[in-house]
């Protein structure tokens, strides 16, 4: 199997100006995505199309690397990334939909479309859902770091 599709959603509390503005900022990456440590801009210019970056991951005792080359941004609509890592390869599409001038919808559509190794693939076999609850944890962190740092 190299394959596994899933949406996750969060209304937050803001206008959707400022939620992008909070999370398209490298700079408090780290206040919502636990585990993060750095992302270095490797190839083009940050945010545009075709731009690649090299992002550190601290998951427990393990480090992730992941290269993510920019696709397409048409924020403030959506933002598509590729992700690469030794172990599986993976879209995300991010997109917001103001749901009125105090609420937004923050929606994001991850596709993966390789998985290298036995290990990897027997994750996303047997327990699919993790790859699901990881980017939904994220958008909750996201939602209490945007509510809280906009108060």
């Amino acid at each position: 199997m190299d394959y596994l599709k899933y949406t996750c959603t969060i209304e937050i509390n803001l206008p959707i100006t400022k939620v992008i503005e909070l999370w398209d900022n490298e700079i408090y990456f780290s206040k919502w995505q636990d585990g993060f440590q750095s992302i270095e801009n490797i190839e083009g210019l940050a945010g545009r199309v075709g731009t690649k970056s090299k992002i550190l991951l601290q998951q427990g005792k393990r480090k992730m690397e992941l290269i993510e080359t920019i696709i397409t941004n048409n924020l403030p609509t959506d933002k598509k990334a590729l992700y690469e890592h030794i172990h599986m390869t993976n879209t995300q599409t991010t997109r917001f939909e103001s749901i009125n001038k105090n609420k937004t919808l923050y929606i994001s559509e991850v596709e993966y479309t390789k998985f290298n190794g036995f290990a990897p693939k027997l994750m996303a076999k047997l327990f699919p859902s993790m790859f699901k609850k990881q980017s939904q944890k994220w958008m909750n962190q996201f939602k209490v770091f945007a509510e809280e740092y906009s108060n």
